[in-house]
Parts: C-alpha cells; sequence; structure tokens
C-alpha cells in the first residue's frame, strides 16, 4: 500500500505529502490541511498543544489508509499530524490522497480527516492568555481542566 503516515515533532511539509501520493496514474489530489486558529467557543487562543501516543496513532492512520483503499479505490493516502506546540496559523495536520478522479480523492480525503479525528489517539491543548484547557472532541466548549481528557 502507497501511502505516508507519520506523526512529527516539527513543522509539516505539504509537498512531502504530496510527493508520497503523486503518481502519473493519478488524475486528482485532494489535501486537507488543520490549523491552528485564534479563536474556540468564544474564546481568544493564542497557541496550541498536541500530545500523542506516536507508536498506535501511526497504528490507526495506516488502518485508515486502508479503509481509504477499500472504500474509494485507491491507496495513495498520507496522514501527517504534528505533535508538541504549536502558534497560532501553523499547520497540525495534513491528509493527501490521490486517485485517477476527483470524486474518490475528495471523498478519501474527507473520510480519513473525519475518521483521524475520531480514532486517533491525540489530544490537544488550546492556551489562552493566562491559562489552558484540553479539548475533546470538535464541538466541546473548553474547560479549564488539569490533564488530557480521559485521565
Amino acid at each position: 500500500m502507497a501511502g505516508l503516515y507519520r506523526v512529527v515533532e516539527g513543522p509539516l511539509d505539504l509537498r512531502e505529502a504530496i510527493g508520497a501520493v503523486s503518481g502519473p496514474d493519478r488524475g486528482a489530489l485532494a489535501t486537507f490541511l488543520g490549523l491552528a486558529r485564534d479563536h474556540h467557543a468564544g474564546r481568544r487562543v493564542v497557541g496550541l498543544e498536541y500530545h500523542a501516543y506516536p507508536e498506535m496513532v501511526e497504528r490507526v492512520m495506516k488502518e485508515i489508509g486502508l479503509e481509504v483503499a477499500e472504500r474509494f479505490g485507491t491507496s495513495h493516502t498520507a496522514i501527517l499530524h504534528r505533535i508538541g506546540v504549536l502558534v497560532v496559523g501553523e499547520t497540525s495536520v495534513i491528509v493527501a490522497v490521490a486517485a485517477a478522479h476527483r470524486r474518490e480523492a475528495l471523498a478519501g480525503c474527507a473520510h480519513a480527516i473525519e475518521r483521524l479525528k475520531a480514532l486517533a489517539p491525540i489530544w490537544k491543548k488550546e492556551r489562552y492568555e493566562g491559562e489552558s484547557a484540553w479539548i475533546e472532541g470538535s464541538e466541546q466548549v473548553p474547560p479549564a481542566t488539569a490533564g488530557p481528557p480521559g485521565r
């Protein structure tokens, strides 16, 4: 299975992800970039911190790649997720899916990011001025907590 699945401590490289899935038989390439934004639930965010269990996350990423291959007919998927401290505007996750046609590439890319968010043991801590909060799920209002969700 062609692909790239990695947890990275440092800036992510979109060109690396694209290079890992590109090929002359693929007429479409869809990408998703998750960026550290400056707000959440009405609060001003000044930075993020991601923690993960890298070996398990990479295993989950590969399983997602297999799902994309089964459901959308392409084994050309790259998923990169950053851990550590990020400032607003930095890329936290990259998903790239290449396929013969746009529908498969776009659907595979959307599927991959949704599954990653649902399954991967990655924890996000948002930093505000003077405090921080662990965030679990995409819709949760950030309470002040002492550690990663579930701990």
